[in-house]
């Protein structure tokens, strides 16, 4: 280990692991939870390898702050209470040490409530009233389909090649493949079926998730979440199937020239892709959480909708539901893997490389002539040079990768990467004091669309989130060791909400000097401002409608409501709240707009149809060409304008 870090450093990175998560003397330790420290669960351990897996720029930083901690006193003579003190104080002194220790704070509590040993199992979930992984597992299947993967360098030939494989990409590859043309994918991430899926969290984090699960945006004031791998985000997603609202197809229509978003012709498409999706309401049912938010809604006479779902109903299992987010294990959810790309590699000839980056859009006389890409194994061990010539390339990497394969080409004009939309979530939690079982059952069962439109067509909803240990544990605020163990040891109590702002306003994604896209997002716009405080105020009400105890709203600096304080009270101080780093936590699993349509070259990447004003025969097919935020969960949205662009293209060829 100390190729990663020295000796010195390593202890005191242990020594931190120790202080975040200690052992403490406890009269109700039954289970040792208690008396547990990072350390025993291997905690260190994991924050080595995940430092080994860093860039040395930020290794050395971390290694940097570890030797300013020693420097402080920081030190196993220490005591607990002194130990914590040096945090605080460094954290108040420099902006930079506060982001680094809380980065560290948050990767420990990660680790050692999600870490798992060779059972399968972290001694923590007996505490936390978590059972594991739902076993017997199914019956895997063997994969349909079997990516491409180049023994070297490889050039391929094709009539469109698709980068990305997400609801965007996946369904063009499908519709153009099934319409004649010869289609060859190419998928950052890796192919994973029902036997790769384990319904661990922090394997599903590796495995299917941008860039290895949560990561922050360049400013830290987000936490995005985002699928990588064939299927994208269609693979891990929660599976809410919500089509286009009225109001957002008509903004889109007379606002960014898609007029036929607004007509019948666009419903034809919603329609189309509900079908194919299986979408249904039948799988629906609601676990404790679910039913708190309907039982507060009740009492509130707020709405309260039950969430459609793309899922097959005769392979529904409520509990293996409840790990969708891990990897579906039971192959009951209907991704775009699927419904679309397996059919075109089986049926249609298409071909698929996964673990493959596009690394630049070629081109010939200002037109498409396919893509340039670099292909790794898995094991990193192999790597080579992939080209595909191909006079039709679609651009479907999501909105947080799409952006950098066309600046890396230098092609989409001045708009490419502006108006980054991320549906800012708050997160608020309520301890109802009795287990809620919140790791069973499909994660949004339920939502509340009361305040979908409260200012100008922008508002927000509430729904609940997929259980989760370990990112349950770091986005629990940490102010000492002793209060945030108290908080996970009443943990199978609690029951969250999220506040899902439509944002009003934007960010942006740039390149770094290396290649690599790198998000930015502030909360500044007035009206999101306005819609996240009423989205705190909102989920309080909701918590406490419900009959919760107590009611914590992930932030620094804002203890918990307990039942008897001033309700109205603690509400005006959560809206207070710095909505950025340092303030409340936020978070995003919805990204679009960062290569969006329009008329205007100037304020737009692509036509109304999806083909890029300044190089032809580039087509935007993913979350990216939203105009603007659609203010609901996007799959279904992403998947008709992608049936709508395919239509685009296929008429295209066919003149």
């Amino acid at each position: 280990m100390t190729d990663i870090l020295p000796a010195n450093q390593i202890q005191i990175l242990r020594l931190l692991c120790d202080t975040i998560v200690p052992a403490i003397n406890h009269p109700d330790d039954t289970d040792g939870f208690w008396a547990r420290r990072a350390t025993d669960v291997g905690a260190d351990h994991g924050v080595l390898a995940m430092l080994g897996a860093m860039p040395a720029e930020q290794r050395e930083a971390i290694g940097s702050l570890l030797d300013v901690l020693a420097a402080q006193g920081f030190q196993p003579d220490a005591t607990q209470e002194t130990r914590e003190q040096i945090l605080a104080g460094l954290s108040a002194a420099s902006e930079q040490a506060a982001a680094g220790i809380a980065g560290l704070t948050s990767l420990i509590l990660l680790l050692t409530y999600g870490i798992t040993d060779s059972s399968g199992r972290n001694p923590n979930w007996t505490r936390l009233g978590y059972p594991g992984p739902v076993t017997p597992a199914p019956r895997a299947e063997p994969p349909a389909i079997t990516p491409l993967r180049p023994g070297g360098d490889l050039e391929l030939d094709a009539d469109v090649v698709v980068i990305g494989s997400g609801a965007g990409g996946g369904l063009i590859a499908g519709r153009l493949a099934a319409g004649g043309a010869r289609v060859v994918v190419l998928e950052a991430g890796r192919h994973r079926t029902e036997q790769d899926f384990h319904q661990l969290e922090l394997a599903a984090y590796r495995n299917s998730y941008w860039r290895g699960g949560p990561t922050p945006t360049g400013d830290s004031n987000l936490t995005l979440m985002a699928g990588s791998g064939v299927g994208g985000g269609t693979v891990i997603n929660w599976t809410n199937c919500i089509r286009t609202k009225d109001s957002v197809r008509r903004e889109w229509a007379a606002e960014h020239g898609l007029t036929d978003v607004a007509t019948a012709a666009f419903d034809s498409h919603l329609d189309t892709v509900w079908q194919e999706l299986s979408v249904n309401g039948q799988c629906s049912e609601l676990n404790p959480v679910h039913e708190a938010m309907q039982r507060g809604a009740d009492a509130l006479g707020w709405s309260f909708a039950t969430v459609t779902r793309n899922w097959d109903e005769k392979r529904h299992d409520a509990a293996i539901a409840g790990h969708l987010g891990f990897g579906d294990r039971s192959g009951a959810k209907r991704s775009t893997l699927k419904v679309y790309l397996e059919p075109a590699v089986l049926s249609h000839g298409a071909r698929v490389v996964d673990g493959c980056q596009a690394v630049k859009v070629l081109t010939e006389g200002g037109r498409a002539a396919g893509v340039s890409g670099r292909w790794t194994s898995e094991d990193g061990t192999r790597s080579a040079e992939v080209t595909v010539r191909a006079p039709i390339v679609v651009v479907a990497a999501g909105a947080l990768e799409s952006p950098g394969v066309l600046l890396r080409s230098g092609i989409g004009g001045p708009a490419v990467g502006e108006y980054l939309r991320l549906h800012p979530c708050t997160v608020t939690m309520g301890d109802y004091g009795t287990d809620m079982k919140a790791w069973w059952g499909a994660p949004h069962a339920g939502l509340v669309n009361e305040f979908a439109d409260v200012e100008d067509g922008y508002g927000f909803l509430m729904e609940s989130v997929q259980y989760t240990t370990a990112l349950g544990a770091s986005s629990v605020p940490f102010s000492t060791a002793a209060e945030h163990k108290q908080a996970m040891a009443g943990y199978r109590g609690n029951g969250s909400f999220i506040g899902l702002v439509r944002d009003h306003g934007h960010g942006r994604v740039t390149v770094d000097a290396s290649g690599n896209t790198v998000a930015w997002y502030a909360v500044e716009d007035a009206v999101d401002v306005r819609n996240s405080q009423r989205a705190l105020s909102a989920q309080i009400r909701l918590h406490h409608a419900a009959g919760a105890r107590a009611i914590r709203v992930l932030a620094r600096g804002l203890a918990p409501w307990q039942r008897g304080d001033d309700l109205d009270a603690y509400i005006s101080r959560a809206q207070q709240l710095p909505l950025r780093a340092g303030g409340a936590t936020l978070f995003s699993a919805h990204q679009m707009g960062s290569c969006r349509m329009g008329t205007d070259p100037a304020t737009s990447v692509a036509d109304p149809r999806g083909e890029l004003h300044d190089t032809p025969g580039v087509w935007i097919g993913d979350g990216s060409a939203f105009p603007t935020s659609s203010g609901t969960n996007p799959m279904i949205t992403i998947l008709a304008l992608a049936s709508r662009t395919a239509e685009s293209i296929l008429d295209g060829t066919k003149r």
